[in-house]
């Protein structure tokens, strides 16, 4: 019998409290009174991960054995342990089914009779219910902690400020770092001054050859702003001062998209949260003046310019240079696209500046318009689109052979490894050259496993390409049959004239 066991636990401090070593003594007691043997690579656990996700490091490697037809059961402690969704749970239960493999659940041992898949049915709502019950009570509780200032809203202090570190989230545990403190002080003094900007305080932090946190010789403009309005530096602690939403614009489309992190949208003043004091650094009158200052030099940004007429204002990137490129009226008739890079490093943060040239704005904007109306005009265009930028590798059987050959492969290195063990145990080669093939391995293996989660990513992405094209393909539709009543429309209002 080839048995496996899934152990999971939510937080890092039930991590640190061994939940999961009690999960496992528990399931290794039962394993032993069936007289089934549990190889210790067949242990999958995942610390610290919520069980309302699927993406699993230790879950994806059981379904991928449980896929290549190399267990027999999945002992588990509790349903709450597979999944807080009991949707994820009958999607996981019906999946290892289709494999030949049975899930068993130590606390209540489930079987096909209708009354344990009801008792199942309920037991997943109510996991689920609690889970949203837990993080409703997080939310008050934090809440609540933070009013009475007993919570920092920060894990890291900001810059000039050092924290309590048995204690980071302690307000009485916040004191000034002073060499960031002074600083912070010349950046307000500095921009305060007649006729400076935020790239004037880049260039002079730059001429003093002060590095950011991260070692960075050059400072971006979003940074210092964010120093220039942070209240922290006047003494005052707020929570509350940004909400979070997804992402809407996409930076750049020379850049990959990986993981954008969710855009701060500012909430007005009086919606924030006062959570406590700590010593201050500029006086609230300095705090005051570059507020003004700032919002008028906003009015006046190149991105409040209408003046003149962008078909792909901020949706061009330049490929040289990997930035976006600005609109740029030259001189009266002549408008152009721009690379960032191109203008002043402070602005750029690149050592050189790009080499692309100009792109006329109205020779692209004109292209690009002549392939969007062909585009609507003709949906078909879009299918071949898609299969010519992924190179045909959205189809399924090709996902599917290459699905088969990483099995192939991590399975030949699990033999590999088994044989390499067996050799060592065996006295036939020694600990060093043991150690070193054995390295060698596992660094292919762990290569075998980023492939596959770039290829489960890719799966996912194949969804959503399928549900654009459709998408566009009936926005087309729509516009042609809107096109044609109003052409029709007016073909009958001539007649009748």
């Amino acid at each position: 019998m080839r048995v496996a066991v899934y152990l999971r636990v939510s937080t890092l401090r039930q991590v640190q409290a061994q939940t999961s070593e009690q999960q496992l003594q528990r399931l290794q007691i039962h394993l032993q009174t069936k007289g089934w043997n549990l190889p210790q690579e067949n242990i999958f656990r995942d610390d610290g991960y919520s069980g309302a996700i699927l993406r699993r490091p230790g879950l994806d490697r059981l379904r991928e054995k449980a896929a290549a037809a190399e267990l027999d059961v999945v002992l588990i402690s509790d349903p709450d342990r597979l999944a807080r969704n009991y949707v994820h749970q009958v999607i996981l239960l019906e999946e290892m089914q289709r494999f030949g493999c049975q899930i068993k659940f130590l606390d209540r041992p489930m079987s096909t009779d209708p009354h344990d898949q009801l008792l199942l049915q309920i037991r997943g709502a109510v996991a689920e219910y609690e889970r949203s019950l837990i993080t409703e009570r997080m939310c008050r509780g934090r809440l609540m902690k933070l009013r009475a200032g007993l919570l920092l809203p920060w894990t890291r202090a900001p810059y000039g400020y050092q924290l309590n570190p048995e204690r980071p989230r302690d307000p009485a545990g916040v004191r000034l770092d002073q060499a960031q403190a002074a600083v912070v002080a010349e950046i307000f003094s500095w921009y305060l001054q007649q006729g400076n900007s935020l790239f004037s305080v880049a260039k002079h932090l730059l001429d003093l050859n002060i590095c950011s946190p991260k070692g960075k010789k050059r400072r971006g403009l979003a940074t210092l702003r964010a120093i220039l309005t942070n209240p922290a530096y006047i003494g005052r602690v707020y929570a509350g001062r940004y909400q979070y939403r997804q992402p809407k614009v996409r930076r750049s489309s020379t850049h990959p998209i990986g993981h954008p992190h969710n855009s701060a949208v500012p909430v007005p003043e009086e919606e924030w949260i006062a959570v406590t004091t700590i010593p201050a650094i500029v006086t609230e009158q300095e705090f005051a003046l570059v507020r003004e200052k700032l919002a008028t030099n906003q009015s006046f940004a190149r991105r409040n310019n209408k003046t003149s007429q962008y078909l792909l204002r901020a949706l061009v990137s330049c490929g040289r240079g990997k930035l976006a490129c600005q609109a740029r009226k030259v001189q009266p008739d002549n408008r152009y696209y721009i690379c960032t890079g191109k203008s002043r490093s402070i602005q750029s943060r690149l050592e050189e500046k790009c080499l692309s040239r100009f792109i006329p704005a109205g020779q692209l904007d004109e292209i690009v318009w002549q392939d969007l109306c062909n585009l609507l005009t003709h949906p078909e265009i879009i299918a071949q689109g898609l299969a010519r930028a992924h190179g045909g590798q959205w189809l399924p059987q090709e996902l599917q052979a290459r699905r088969e050959n990483l099995r192939k492969g991590q399975n030949h290195l699990q033999n590999q490894i088994e044989r390499l063990t067996e050799a060592y145990l065996s006295g036939i080669i020694p600990l060093n050259e043991y150690q070193r093939r054995r390295s060698e391995l596992e660094q292919n293996r762990q290569a075998l496993e980023q492939q596959q989660e770039r290829l489960q990513d890719q799966v996912a992405s194949q969804a959503e390409v399928a549900g654009l094209s459709t998408s566009v393909e009936d926005f087309a539709v729509e516009c042609n049959r809107v096109w044609r009543e109003r052409l029709s429309r007016k073909s009958e209002n001539w007649l009748n004239c």
